[in-house]
């Protein structure tokens, strides 16, 4: 049963009588993973090795934002690589303390910079080690020794021990995909940009960055763009190009049940024949980071209509929401889509968005466990795959199914 977690009851633990009933203290675990880190920097302040590549703009204080360069100390090539690389992460599924291990590891050397002059960091060769194929050898001298401190966001991967630098030198030579150097000098939208770089096979991790790091777009408007907002902005760019286009083709013949999990996230999505609309359910379990002070699971769900307007906008869904429309646009089908979402307290530290577009995204790859004839027929596989009742509930008691039954029972009425 889930129950907040009085600071009381963390001081007489002290991390290993467990009695908060997770199998392990995240304090602790997180602390030991970080101190590693700081104790391989050189003589405290200075930080050799190679970027993965790994660049964070922040959004505080914009338009003068924060841009943390990321560094594994003593750390170079594919080694190196493997600290930032969610698109390596989706083939060998890490577990959950393994990623908090490789990303305390990253040490961020912090400096601040004007978003609306890009070209500055163009000019240092960061934004190029940022879009680099391969890790960049670089240096960084910090004004004082990090402190060990994992920081955690909904969004973005957790950040490692951060310093003020002194200096930061690429090292390395930075390796940028041919097709995105000839787009940096195009005065091209970036939309436009980010889907002809899309379509020709790059990485939505790669387009991210080049977003955020402002090398893309029309030339005399280009920004540094907080990477959170570079994230959605670049997986909604894709998934409604997408959409448009699946919302022309013929629909799916029968109702498909695909399910799948990955770091204490469990998703079951439900393909149903119709014209493109989508429903995701969320139901957070006591102890995950959000509801520490919860007995209770927690839901919500965000509805996106035909006209692909969503409500709320959420970075979770539309990262979900790439993953289906690359599914259906390869499929050349449309259908109505409802994801339920099961967050266990096993994902006990937040990763990010990534995971879920590459949860699904695999799930989706696989072959559905049912292929049914209605959609009532998915509610009993849906209750038995739910880790908790209120799952089971809020999936019955879904939006879009309502509406599914409902104009089942007017298209029967109308035709007596």
């Amino acid at each position: 049963m889930g129950r907040r977690i009085p600071p009381q009851l963390c001081a007489r633990c002290k991390g290993y009588k467990k009695l908060c009933g997770l199998s392990t203290c995240p304090i602790l675990e997180k602390f030991r993973l970080q101190a590693a880190a700081v104790s391989r920097l050189q003589r405290g302040r200075e930080v050799e090795g190679a970027t993965p590549p790994s660049i964070v703009v922040g959004e505080a204080g914009y338009p003068r934002v924060p841009i943390l360069f990321n560094i594994p100390p003593e750390t170079y090539g594919e080694d190196a690589h493997l600290y930032d690389a969610p698109e390596v992460w989706r083939e060998t599924r890490p577990s959950l303390r393994e990623l908090l291990r490789l990303r305390s590891g990253l040490v961020a050397s912090l400096t601040r910079l004007d978003a609306r002059n890009p070209w500055r960091l163009y000019e240092k060769e960061f934004s190029l080690a940022a879009v680099s194929e391969r890790a960049v050898e670089s240096r960084a001298v910090l004004a004082k020794p990090p402190l060990p401190s994992l920081r955690f966001d909904g969004i973005l991967a957790p950040q490692g021990p951060t310093a003020p630098a002194e200096r930061i030198d690429v090292e390395g030579s930075p390796k940028p995909p041919r097709r995105l150097e000839k787009l940096i000098w195009d005065d091209a939208k970036s939309s436009d940009a980010i889907i002809e770089l899309y379509q020709s096979g790059l990485d939505i991790y790669l387009l991210i960055r080049a977003l955020s790091l402002g090398l893309l777009g029309r030339l005399r408007s280009r920004r540094l763009v907080p990477t959170r907002w570079a994230i959605t902005a670049v997986d909604q760019t894709i998934s409604n190009k997408l959409l448009h286009e699946v919302r022309t083709y013929d629909t799916i013949n029968y109702v498909e049940v695909y399910h799948g999990g990955y770091l204490g996230n469990y998703f079951t999505v439900i393909l149903i024949p119709g014209s493109y609309e989508a429903e995701m359910i969320e139901v957070w379990h006591p102890l995950t980071p959000w509801t520490r002070v919860t007995s209770r699971p927690v839901s919500f769900r965000i509805v996106e209509y035909p006209s692909l307007r969503i409500e709320p906008l959420d970075g979770g869904y539309i990262a979900a929401r790439l993953a289906v429309a690359e599914h259906l646009y390869r499929r050349r089908r449309q259908a109505k889509v409802l994801i339920v979402r099961e967050i266990t307290r096993d994902y006990y530290a937040p990763v990010g968005n990534w995971h879920i577009r590459e949860t699904v995204r695999r799930i989706l790859s696989s072959k559905p466990i049912a292929t049914l004839d209605d959609v009532d027929s998915a509610i009993p596989i849906v209750e038995k795959l739910a880790k908790s009742r209120e799952a089971a509930v809020e999936a019955r008691n879904s939006r879009l199914l309502r509406k599914i039954r409902s104009s089942a029972t007017l298209d029967m009425f109308l035709k007596r």
